[in-house]
């Protein structure tokens, strides 16, 4: 049974780190361009590389507090940012969107860019997950692998209505995400 809870935090935690990643794919996809496998790759590798520093980092804070405090703690800062991705979704709803603008596959450079930015979103994510208990090294590999699937299916998801529809909830899902997985870490 444990072995269950923590497999689906590690993958709640590699999906709601991700699905930005879908949404930048899903950006591409709809303009017509599509990242290489090499570009993929690059991106993974660094933004898994950034999460694992942070989760070890989480790690290591949690091992100079207690267990029920490093997991209460954790637990509820992944619950405050994902409550911060809602309410960033919410102050954007009345906005007006961006006009699609035209844009090229992005060269090596361009993929460890892309990797940065969305690595900065992960690393925030990461220290309160690690400081939860979450496993730096499970939930590293995970996310490598999440990653992958995600650019697949955001590039799949991007072809078609569906996913212009979908790409406007990514923040909200993610939030709910996040919020879920630090209620879980509370709780479990």
């Amino acid at each position: 049974m444990e072995f269950w809870i923590s497999f689906t935090a590690v993958l709640l935690f590699s999906m709601a780190c991700n699905l930005d990643t879908v949404m930048l794919s899903m950006g591409y996809a709809v303009r017509g361009v599509h990242i290489t496998g090499g570009g993929c790759l690059i991106i993974a590798v660094v933004t898994t590389a950034v999460t694992w520093l942070s989760l070890a980092l989480g790690d290591l804070a949690a091992g100079v507090i207690s267990p029920g405090l490093s997991d209460a703690l954790g637990g509820l800062v992944l619950v405050g940012i994902g409550f911060w991705f809602l309410l960033d979704w919410l102050r954007q709803l009345g906005r007006p969107e961006e006009g699609a603008q035209s844009a090229q596959a992005p060269g090596m450079w361009g993929c460890v860019s892309l990797a940065a930015a969305l690595a900065v979103n992960n690393a925030g994510v990461g220290v309160a997950a690690g400081v939860s208990g979450i496993s730096p090294l499970w939930a590293s590999v995970c996310n490598f692998v999440v990653t992958i699937v995600f650019l697949l299916l955001g590039r799949w998801l991007g072809r078609g209505v569906l996913g212009r529809f979908l790409g406007r909830f990514a923040l909200p899902l993610s939030g709910a995400l996040l919020v879920a997985l630090g209620v879980c870490e509370v709780f479990l």
